[in-house]
């Protein structure tokens, strides 16, 4: 990310939620908040990027229905489905995380999550804390209030910039409990980091959170990284982020993750990759399209301090 300007890939994923909001019969999800959390402005550059990658031809056909041109391209990107199923999982997770009395929310680049927007009923039982770049978080505060919207005092925003301070330092400026238990989301993230700053994140939550707080977090297969991978759907993302001044760092290797993260004190309690995503979500009737298989959500939970064989 250009250090001045909000993520890109935070406002693309924001309009992808959006979208599939608008487009399919049955959405795994409903925010009417993703389009409105980005400007018109930023709407309107990426279309003129999208045209501009295009040949005469499909310039010329795609300015017959100009209105219609960015909900196209975000509905055929092979990111979409990913970016859609793993916020219902997060939330789908959150739920069965609070039914255990889990009441602390830590959102780590946040990016334009409208969670506390659309589902007020479910967030006011919550203290929420969202952390991402200030650029973007700035941005996003900034909508909110243009929009004459104000957020309960149980929101906390914390501007940081992960890349060169610790969570645990970020979480220490707010309320946030070390004491009580906590449910982590880290959504979307870790593909544009190092595998150090990865396994620092993945450290920090098992020593902020409580025994028996939970993270869901995303991550690619490192065999995408590997000199020569195929021309997957997942690595032509990766050259479109890369454009944009996001260029995909480091994955994890799926068969090696359970005991990354026992390393810092994380049981690995699901890790579905792209096809199991859409197993199990597609009897919801929506008609996403599988998810690169390469792409993978995990639930972890933290371990410190637990008695063996203790378990949900």
């Amino acid at each position: 990310m250009i250090e001045s300007l909000p993520s890109r890939t935070a406002l693309v994923t924001s309009l992808m939620r959006a979208v599939h909001s608008r487009s399919d019969p049955f959405p795994l999800l409903d925010d009417p908040w993703g389009d409105r959390l980005v400007p018109q402005s930023e709407r309107e550059r990426m279309a003129e990027r999208i045209l501009a990658q295009m040949d005469s031809d499909a310039r010329a056909r795609a300015l017959r229905t100009p209105a219609s041109l960015l909900d196209e391209f975000l509905l055929t990107n092979t990111s979409l489905p990913g970016v859609v199923i793993r916020s219902r999982y997060a939330e789908d997770a959150l739920r069965e995380a609070t039914m255990r009395g889990i009441s602390q929310y830590v959102l780590i680049g946040a990016g334009l999550d409208s969670f506390v927007l659309r589902r007020p009923a479910f967030s006011d039982a919550l203290t929420i804390f969202e952390i991402d770049h200030p650029a973007t978080q700035a941005m996003k505060i900034q909508r909110i209030e243009e929009c004459g919207m104000s957020l309960p005092p149980s929101v906390q925003f914390i501007a940081a910039d992960l890349a060169n301070e610790d969570l645990a330092s970020v979480l220490a400026r707010s309320p946030f409990r070390t004491d009580e238990k906590a449910f982590f989301s880290w959504l979307g993230v870790t593909v544009y980091l190092t595998r150090d700053a990865n396994l620092a994140t993945l450290g920090a939550v098992a020593t902020c959170g409580a025994p028996g707080s939970e993270l869901v977090f995303t991550y690619v297969d490192q065999a995408e990284f590997a000199p020569g991978a195929s021309r997957s759907p997942q690595n032509e993302n990766a050259k479109v982020v890369a454009q944009i001044g996001e260029p995909w760092i480091s994955g994890f290797n799926p068969d090696e993750i359970v005991n990354d993260l026992a390393c810092v004190e994380l049981e690995l309690i699901e890790d579905l990759d792209g096809k199991a995503m859409w197993k199990r979500y597609r009897g919801a009737s929506t008609t996403l399209k599988q998810p690169p298989a390469s792409l993978h959500i995990a639930l972890a939970r933290v371990s410190k301090g637990q008695r063996i064989g203790e378990r949900r």
